[in-house]
């Protein structure tokens, strides 16, 4: 694996207004995030719903527009380039709204050929088929609709569309929430096979920690629109750092009664602050169970440093030492 990212995002911030855009009060879903994916890899953005996963997402296919930093494909910047747009595709989180019910299936996927100018007639309808086969759908399904398909059928469909435009990364933006378990780990297995055949780079955008452990190799937390801490998955899953890192793979599902009783001692209570009017110092410390006078008053900022495993970095004044990580 390469150890020069593909793409890097710097400081990427974006505020909108709740309760409309002149009136509404200003909040901040995303601010001063950082995050940089190898060829081949992928990395998994995890957090509560409401910590800016998804409109982080958005900004890196260009759906939406950082306030502030930029977002770099291979060194050079991608807003405008129309060319390396192209590099950066997502899937979509719905598989049912994300497919145009008055379409078939061959316009649907043959869509980014065409704005591209990939591929016309013949030439056109065979790289349909050949998306179709690469996903695991039967080609003679191009003359179809989506409401012919189930849902993991229809996710399949939006990753042929994802691949038609020959992309270098995928954004997926939790594209198995919506679907049955044994369907989930269908596509999580597409989408590893897909990786290792293509040698793609995934971003991949969840809050289900054993799919996350299952398909990514490095780990961004989200809390509040801040990242709070990043590094390989065995690190930030199995021995988190951050206070709101080890709540959160509190909060997953252990068979094990010795193990859930430790982690429910150290599960999270209370809700998120109101992102319109966000705690002062860390945004977590009203929920922190190490929380000092120092959290209250200063925000922290993440120190990141390389590892032979990638980035590594840790906002937090006080990190979880070694007696107080969960094991898996």
């Amino acid at each position: 694996m390469s150890a020069e990212p593909i793409l890097e995002a710097r400081g990427l911030s974006k505020t909108f207004r709740a309760g409309g855009a002149v009136f509404g009060k200003p909040f901040q879903a995303v601010k001063d995030v950082s995050l940089a994916v190898r060829p081949g890899e992928t990395l998994a953005v995890v957090g509560e719903s409401g910590c800016g996963k998804s409109t982080l997402a958005r900004m890196l296919v260009g759906l939406e527009t950082p306030d502030e930093g930029e977002i770099l494909f291979k060194g050079a910047p991608i807003r405008r380039d129309r060319a390396l747009r192209r590099q950066v595709q997502m899937v979509f989180q719905d598989p049912y709204l994300s497919l145009n019910p008055r379409r078939t299936v061959l316009d649907i996927v043959a869509e980014p050929l065409d704005v591209h100018g990939l591929a016309k007639g013949a030439a056109r309808t065979a790289r349909v088929e050949e998306l179709l086969t690469a996903v695991g759908l039967d080609p003679a399904a191009s003359s179809r609709f989506p409401h012919e398909f189930s849902g993991g059928q229809r996710q399949r469909i939006g990753i042929a569309r994802a691949l038609a435009a020959e992309p270098s990364i995928l954004v997926c933006d939790e594209p198995v929430s919506a679907l049955d378990v044994s369907v989930q780990a269908q596509v999580v297995n597409l989408l590893i096979g897909l990786q290792q055949r293509l040698g793609i780079a995934i971003i991949f955008i969840a809050h289900d920690l054993a799919v996350v452990r299952a398909i990514s190799q490095r780990v961004m937390v989200m809390y509040l629109g801040r990242a709070v801490e990043e590094g390989s998955a065995e690190q930030v899953l199995v021995t988190p750092s951050h206070p709101y890192t080890v709540a959160l793979r509190s909060s997953a599902l252990e068979p094990d009664p010795a193990r859930a009783r430790l982690a429910r001692g150290k599960a999270t209570r209370g809700e998120p602050p109101n992102p319109v009017n966000p705690p002062p110092g860390c945004r977590f410390n009203p929920r922190c169970p190490r929380v000092t006078e120092q959290c209250r008053q200063q925000e922290p900022v993440m120190h990141k440093h390389a590892t032979a495993s990638g980035i590594t970095g840790v906002a937090c004044y006080h990190p979880m030492g070694e007696s107080d990580k969960i094991s898996a």
